[in-house]
Order: structure tokens, then sequence, then C-alpha cells
């Protein structure tokens, strides 16, 4: 079944215009991986819609090499790489579907080249991060809230080559959000070199570099 509708069609692809440069989205799913299919049909409507986007597909176990390049322990995952191949730490682990496509969406668009500017303030703090940092950002699909969170945290990630950053559907992946004492969406885990900071909420990139600074 289609996710999209072709007036939601008409509309994704007058946004993908702005696109600047390809986009390859790398999915990594395995057998009887529950919402393996519906992630994957949803990813391939999306890169029929321009071709600046390419899909191509892996086995989590039997591409193990890639996967561990890419830095990918569960399925559904996949990460988005620019026009050179380079995996520049934007990651989604479960379906962006619901309020998840408005994370997904940017991403893309980001990736392509078509990136938004942040203060100048904040660039030089993300431009000193010099330790390697992954951000987890843990949501729910009917989360309103949570993709400003995701976004913040993928934008974070292309701006340094250090940071990571994660979205993770909480409900696929339970054994991950009890892991984290995931109790309310979004919560932003940062994981650093010094130790874990939690946030709650869809909070502004100050904050998060607050976290990184203490983590």
């Amino acid at each position: 079944m289609k996710m999209f509708n072709e007036e939601q069609e008409k509309q994704l692809k007058e946004i993908f215009d702005a696109m600047k440069r390809d986009v390859t989205i790398a999915l990594f799913t395995e057998p009887g991986c529950y919402t393996c299919p519906e992630t994957d049909g949803l990813l391939d409507e999306i890169a029929g819609l321009t071709e600046r986007i390419r899909l191509v597909r892996y086995d989590l176990k039997k591409d193990a090499a890639k996967a561990a390049e890419y830095k990918v322990t569960l399925a559904p995952s996949f990460v988005l790489l620019d026009d050179k191949g380079t995996y520049r730490g934007v990651k989604f682990n479960g379906i962006p579907a619901g309020h998840e496509i408005n994370s997904f969406i940017p991403a893309l668009i980001e990736m392509s080249g078509a990136e938004s500017e942040v203060p100048k303030e904040f660039a030089d703090r993300v431009a000193k991060i010099d330790q390697p940092v992954n951000i987890k950002v843990f949501v729910t699909l009917s989360c309103p809230h949570c993709p400003g969170a995701v976004q913040k945290a993928h934008k974070l990630a292309m701006m340094n080559p250090y940071i990571e950053g994660e979205m993770v559907e909480a409900s696929t992946f339970e054994s991950l959000s009890k892991l984290y004492n995931v109790s309310a969406v979004p919560q932003i885990v940062v994981n650093g070199p010094h130790g874990t900071k939690t946030l709650l909420g869809n909070q502004p990139i100050q904050a998060i570099l607050d976290a990184i600074d203490a983590a």
C-alpha cells in the first residue's frame, strides 16, 4: 500500500526541487523484522519522486562490514550519504513515518547541500568539538515535538564529523528504550567520552551543546 497520495507526492516533488546534489539512502534490514517491509516501501516511494535520491539496500548480517562502516546495529535502520558517498553521521533507526517525516525530509534536503544556517556563536562551538559524540533522540511517530529534536541532532552531525545523530523509534526498539530509561519523548541522550547526559523535550541547540560539553 502506498504511503503518499497524489497531492502529497506533488508537494514532495516540489520540496525536492530544492535539492542541490545527490543523496543516497543506505537501508539495512533483516529477515523477520516487523517494520522492515514498511520502511523499505516508504523509502522506495521517496526515492521514486526525484532523481536526486538513490536507495540502496543491505542485509544487516550478510553485509556486516558495510553495517560496521556506518555503525548500524539495528533493523530497520538507514543512513544518509552525501553525493560523494560519505556518511556524515545522519541515521534513522525505525520508520520515519507519522510526524517523523518532518525530520526525514529536511535531512535529505540538508544532505544535498541546501543547508540551513546557524548562528555563528553555535557554529563556533560545534567546530571546537574534537572527540566522538553520539546523540540519540528517542521518538514516537505520534509525537509532534520530536522532529525538531531529531533535526537538531542531525544538523550537529552534518556540521562536525565527530558527531553522530540518530533518530530512535522508541516502540520499535523497546530494549534500547528500556536501557536508556525512556519514559517520555523526545528524549535526547548524549554519549560522550566523559559520560552520558539526558535531556527531555525539544531542547534548543544551546542546551544540546551544553550537554555535549558535559559529556
